[in-house]
């Protein structure tokens, strides 16, 4: 597969009235295209983040470190996205070859702008398109997502439409423009579990008839079975363990991913109770020392998970974890 994406040594960093705090600490992975790439980890373990940093979509008070490096591979050659800095050169990166879906399309859309009238927008924005060419678009892409009378709904307004139909309007914005990478922040969270299925089968259909390839971000370890081909979990910032998602979901080789595979419920013996990892995500304003899953870890090695930082060990061939419990006793490295 040809290589879409790489992220190198992403560090973020935001200046608040509390101090500076560390949201995305030493992230790496990359993305081929025709790829799903699951993130997954808590509420607050920096995922949307990093995200968002891909478009440098992050507020203005976000600092991010010398060393960081994101590379956009297109056929016209890489694009440094850290080194966009203009309106006009970061409209190759938010909405043209990067689109994303984000996680409630109400908050998304403008309330008193019609659907399609906010789709033509973006089109003749990231493309040459006359207004024609792009209502035309917008009206066949809402009825490749499954909506019925499209012509109708193009006319609509968001409040108009249900949640799993808002959903479809906006995950048909966001491929309208043919992205080559596509995020899609927790798009099933407000949808009921039909709506989640038939969402889910639309992205698949998607990844083999656009070539794309998608960045899945959710805590629901059971939508990236489903979804994803490799997986990458987070946690207060950083990453603990990545993989094909079927090594990772059958052989968890972080206590943090086993914590998260033994909070879901037991389908086979429903009156086994639920394992909740104990305790709760630190503040970004107080990262532990050394592991940052140190402080909720049954694992934990005194003096050294509480010392210092983990790196990745090979578990095998594509799969590795950050964690001590994979490395020798006193190799830090």
């Amino acid at each position: 597969m040809t290589r879409l994406i790489d992220v190198e040594n992403l560090t973020l960093k935001f200046d608040t009235d509390e101090g500076r705090i560390t949201a995305v600490d030493d992230v790496s992975f990359s993305l081929q295209a025709g790829e799903v790439l699951g993130l997954v980890g808590e509420s607050g373990s920096g995922k949307s983040v990093t995200a968002k940093s891909l478009m440098k979509l992050n507020a203005n008070n976000a600092i991010y470190s010398d060393d960081t490096k994101v590379t956009l591979h297109l056929e016209s050659g890489p694009v440094d996205i850290m080194s966009l800095r203009t309106s006009k050169e970061l409209q190759v990166v938010r909405g043209g070859a990067i689109s994303m879906i984000f996680q409630e399309p109400m908050a998304s859309f403008a309330p008193a702008i019609s659907i399609g009238d906010q789709m033509v927008e973006q089109l003749m924005i990231h493309t040459d398109m006359t207004a024609k060419r792009a209502k035309e678009v917008s009206i066949e892409m809402l009825a490749r997502v499954g909506i019925s009378d499209a012509a109708t709904r193009f006319k609509q307004f968001a409040f108009e439409l249900s949640g799993g139909m808002r959903q479809r309007a906006m995950i048909a914005m966001a491929l309208s423009t043919k992205p080559k990478l596509l995020i899609a922040d927790e798009p099933t969270t407000a949808l009921d579990v039909t709506i989640q299925a038939q969402v889910i089968d639309l992205m698949k259909d998607l990844v083999d008839d656009f070539g794309m390839g998608i960045i899945f971000i959710t805590h629901d370890l059971g939508v990236i079975a489903q979804t994803a081909d490799n997986v990458a979990v987070m946690y207060l910032g950083r990453l603990v363990e990545q993989g094909p998602v079927r090594d990772v979901l059958r052989n968890p080789s972080h206590p943090y991913t086993r914590g998260l595979l033994d909070a879901l419920p037991d389908l086979d013996d429903l009156d086994t109770p639920l394992r909740p990892i104990p305790g709760d995500i630190p503040s970004p304003l107080e990262r532990p020392p050394g592991c940052v899953f140190n402080t909720r870890c049954n694992d934990a090695i005194a003096g050294r998970c509480n010392v210092d930082i983990p790196q990745f060990i090979q578990i095998n061939e594509n799969h590795r974890a950050a964690c001590h419990l994979h490395a020798p006793a006193g190799d830090t490295k």
